[in-house]
């Protein structure tokens, strides 16, 4: 591989690593899994990206392959940011702000920008930008956009999908594309294109016409689904055309994301309401949070977390909550924001207290900014429990899938239920207005018995939430740690539709081989991390 390494060096202006420690660190993510690459680039602008790519299609024309895997600041809990090949890491370089457009509302940047930074920029600008997930404070814009992440506000503004407009991206091949809404006309000049351009743009044409009902049939009843491939979008009944939102959620498996125009919001600093709701049933909270999304003017949050998290939270710091909240706990506890103050917001308001009152047993109403970052800190708290561990058990992430909200009641029994047979604490807590619950099981890799665990959670979870009308991925993409459960929930034919956009961008398999696609449970148990810990992201406090 050095013959390699030295080739690259000398052809771009990024630089080349190779060092056992550097592979070492970049072999993990923020996921159960490892995976040293041969070598890290450090990409100094969009040619450097280019020409990587074109070296790997090159090498993978005489049967020779080295992949490509895009990487930010590793945090993704799938092991999507990891590869055995060329590691492109964006954060060191590419990094910037490239545009700022007032009267567009738009910003350009590059991958590598911190989530943070941006937002923090943004809101200087009395802007920002709303799905903005739980570890903006340490990951970067470019996954982001890769795994179409969601956060808090997303139950109101969208997911991040909403808000890409246009990206430029680096083909398999080494062109550059910009992807944004074409119009007919427009759409018949990309497939005129003699290129691998005007190749993809054709061969994604004639799949979406020929297989429409197939491409209707990825849909779920579920407000996000990054399960596989996006192609809803991609092609209006207008007959316009957008390879953005197919793009968006590929986690790098069919381009490089060099650069992204995102929309964003009025940001404000006026007073939200927040209320908080006690409930000591699954069906009385799921009739709540039912009601509160059937409303015109939705909630700009809406989060959970069941008694044994707080339990759990108690137990380890017994000082963390005892001025918001002491035990008894009650079994669910609901937190429903409305952010702005202005007169249609009083309506709706009035309409979620009724709500509350009628099927929580206590419910609790704060304005004033210091009262409501107390009752934030029930939810946050849940950073306690994944931060936390004992000895060699570690908070572990494992699962991330969304339900129909009229499923929740049975999704709750069943993971309590899946839980207890495992013999595991339970705790749960997440973005119920999104149908994303989960939990994160304190677990010992190191240990076969712990294994053994783990391996049973991912297959009976993943059974249940399917059974349940949902996805298996909800908040981020699939990774591979969900890859092998990806044709169990769209079944054989709808799988072949999306092995096939795979196939049409990337005929070699060069970039990000093993996610989606291409990775069993045998690679996954053989890829596992004994001493999986959160050690890159402690400068920050762990968020879920």
């Amino acid at each position: 591989m050095s013959k390699v390494a030295h080739y690259l060096q000398e052809h771009l202006i990024g630089e080349v690593m190779t060092a056992t420690d550097a592979r070492r660190y970049f072999a993990a993510d923020g996921s159960i899994l490892q995976l040293a690459p041969a070598l890290i680039v450090y990409p100094r602008n969009e040619n450097d990206v280019r020409k990587t790519a074109r070296f790997s299609w090159q090498l993978a024309e005489r049967g020779r392959i080295i992949p490509i895997t895009p990487r930010g600041a590793g945090t993704n809990q799938t092991g999507a940011a990891i590869g055995s090949g060329i590691l492109l890491v964006f954060s060191a370089h590419m990094n910037r702000i490239l545009e700022l457009d007032a009267k567009a509302n738009t910003v350009m940047v590059e991958p590598g920008i911190g989530y943070g930074k941006l937002q923090q920029t943004l809101h200087t600008h009395g802007r920002f930008l709303p799905p903005y997930p739980a570890s903006l404070d340490y990951s970067t814009i470019g996954g982001a956009i890769s795994e179409n992440t969601v956060g808090e506000k997303s139950i109101k503004y969208g997911d991040t999908r909403t808000y890409v407009k246009g990206l430029r991206v680096v083909l398999a091949n080494g062109e550059v594309i910009e992807t944004t809404r074409l119009s007919k006309r427009e759409l018949n000049k990309k497939l005129g294109l003699t290129t691998f351009e005007g190749e993809i743009y054709r061969s994604i044409d004639i799949l979406l016409e020929e297989q429409h009902e197939l491409v209707e049939q990825l849909q779920r009843d579920v407000s996000v689904n990054n399960a596989g491939y996006y192609l809803g979008d991609v092609k209006r009944r207008d007959g316009s055309f957008d390879l953005t939102p197919l793009i968006v959620g590929s986690e790098g498996t069919l381009g490089i994301i060099s650069e992204a125009v995102l929309q964003t919001e009025p940001y404000t600093t006026d007073s939200a309401t927040l209320m908080m709701g006690r409930f000591d049933s699954a069906e009385y909270l799921q009739q709540a949070v039912l009601e509160l999304m059937s409303t015109k003017e939705l909630p700009s949050a809406l989060e959970l977390i069941d008694q044994y998290a707080l339990m759990q939270v108690n137990e380890l710091n017994p000082n963390q909550l005892k001025e918001i909240m002491k035990p008894p706990y009650s079994p669910f506890i609901l937190l429903v924001e409305y952010n702005g103050n202005d007169r249609s917001s009083k309506k709706p308001l009035k309409h979620a207290r009724k709500l509350l009152e009628k099927y929580a047993t206590a419910v609790q109403i704060e304005t004033e900014p210091e009262m409501l970052q107390q009752l934030w800190k029930l939810r946050q708290a849940t950073g306690t429990l994944i931060g936390h561990n004992d000895g060699q058990r570690h908070s572990t992430p494992l699962i991330d899938g969304a339900i129909p909200l009229d499923r929740l009641r049975e999704y709750i029994e069943g993971l309590y239920g899946l839980l207890k047979s495992l013999n595991l604490p339970p705790s749960l807590w997440g973005r119920v207005g999104s149908g994303n619950v989960g939990l994160q099981p304190m677990l010992n890799l190191n240990q076969v018995g712990d294994r053994q665990k783990a391996f049973r959670l991912l297959n009976e979870y993943h059974k249940l939430v399917i059974n349940l009308g949902g996805t298996i991925s909800g908040s981020s993409g699939d990774g591979r740690l969900r890859t092998p459960y990806l044709e169990h929930m769209y079944g054989s034919e709808l799988y072949a539709l999306l092995q096939k956009v795979k196939q049409i961008f990337d005929p070699y398999g060069t970039l990000n081989p093993g996610v989606k696609f291409g990775t069993s449970l045998d690679d996954i148990k053989a890829m596992l991390r004994s001493d999986f810990s959160l050690d890159h992201i402690y400068d920050h406090m762990p968020r879920s």
